[in-house]
């Protein structure tokens, strides 16, 4: 079964950095689109930022443009999302997951499937 595991979040002061990882557990995944998601208490999953499988194309929430990058490394199966000047908003628990090509990036599974996700905490 594709099992995806996110890593690398944590408690981050106001315009700080973190990078999130997105591993594949028993496959490859570089013949996927994968996508960054995120949840936020009391709010609805939303998409932030997507990858196509070569890394030729990426598309980004207008809420994350200028501040996050999306990336992958096919050889060591995994991506990442490098994400910089944090804001409170930011806060909520981060997911990946295969998706469409961009720019449509729409989940290809639902979300019982997806993995546990990493937490990602803004706050002074």
């Amino acid at each position: 079964q594709m099992q995806y595991v996110e890593s690398g979040g944590g408690l981050v002061q106001p315009g700080g950095t973190l990078r999130l990882s997105c591993a594949a557990s028993g496959f490859s995944l570089e013949h996927y689109a994968i996508g960054w998601f995120r949840q936020a208490p009391g709010k609805e999953r939303e998409g932030v930022s997507c990858i196509d499988p070569i890394g030729g194309r990426t598309n980004y929430a207008d809420s994350v443009k200028g501040r996050f990058t999306i990336s992958r490394d096919n050889a060591k199966n995994t991506v990442y999302l490098q994400m910089n000047s944090l804001k409170p908003e930011d806060t909520g628990v981060y997911y990946c997951e295969s998706v469409s090509l961009p720019p449509r990036c729409r989940p290809e599974r639902e979300i019982d499937a997806w993995g546990q996700g990493t937490r990602v905490t803004v706050s002074s």
